[in-house]
């Protein structure tokens, strides 16, 4: 079951991405979702492509795990897709029935936001794959060190998101615990409309809500018992610094600023 459920789920490995400073990852993936919006033609899109595939390759991790991690938006990637060719209009009609007509830049368009969905959820992947929630929570952290300034509560919300994520593959088997127990006593959950099927998962939801909630305040005992008062007066064992490798990735993003902005135009 772990196998499937890859979203959040970090895998230990040895490979460049994987000893690359939290911080400077956290820093390219971040600037790296902007520069996506930037792409506008199929040459750019082509660029962004390859370097995503470059990435894959060194993080050393079969892409079976990266295919896991795009089925859950797969759905909303489609409707997208589906939306922009039925609705956008511009250039050449390339197909027309009754209903609608697909254009020319209603194909252009669905595959340039799919490409950008793609390539978000996979980048995302890669960071959460080579990155421990430990060292995304440190990295976070610190990277938000100067709103302390203006007493914003940093610890607490970088240890908010970790906890989120870390728990993501968690509920997810949980969920998928509770769905087999369901369908071993008899439950039809795949047959009838949408309301019908959004009706028959409701004894799932309620058992995965009890179990969230059981979770959080078993999490908040623990953290209680072992005296957590924040990030007060707290030290670190492992402390992050950069090294030479982690500038390469300014490097390697002003080139890509360049190359997609020549592309451009």
């Amino acid at each position: 079951m772990m196998s499937r459920i890859v979203i959040g789920q970090y895998i230990p490995g040895d490979s460049f991405l994987h000893r690359l400073d939290p911080r400077a990852k956290l820093l390219f993936v971040f600037l790296f979702f902007f520069l996506i919006f930037l792409a506008n033609n199929i040459s750019t899109y082509l660029i962004l492509y390859l370097f995503v595939a470059i990435c894959i390759l060194l993080s050393q991790i079969r892409v079976r795990l990266f295919l896991g991690s795009i089925k859950p938006v797969l759905f909303i990637i489609i409707l997208t897709s589906i939306l922009h060719l039925v609705m956008t209009k511009g250039g050449a009609a390339l197909l027309t029935t009754p209903l609608f007509t697909v254009y020319e830049e209603g194909v252009r368009q669905a595959a340039f936001i799919s490409s950008r969905f793609l390539i978000l959820v996979v980048m995302a992947s890669i960071l959460t794959f080579t990155t421990s929630s430990l060292d995304l929570t440190d990295a976070l952290e610190q990277l938000l060190e100067p709103l302390k300034k203006i007493r914003v509560p940093v610890h607490e919300l970088a240890l908010m998101m970790s906890i989120a994520l870390r728990f993501i593959p968690t509920l997810w088997e949980e969920t998928e615990k509770i769905k087999n127990a369901q369908l071993a006593r008899g439950a039809n959950l795949e047959s009838g409309n949408i309301f019908k099927r959004l009706a028959a998962y409701i004894p799932i939801f309620i058992p995965l809500f009890l179990s969230s909630f059981r979770r959080a305040e078993e999490l908040a005992m623990a953290m209680e018992a072992r005296a957590y008062r924040g990030g007060i007066g707290r030290t670190k064992y492992r402390l992050l610094q950069y090294k030479g490798k982690d500038y390469s990735l300014i490097v390697i993003f002003l080139l890509l600023v360049i190359m997609i902005g020549w592309l451009r135009s």
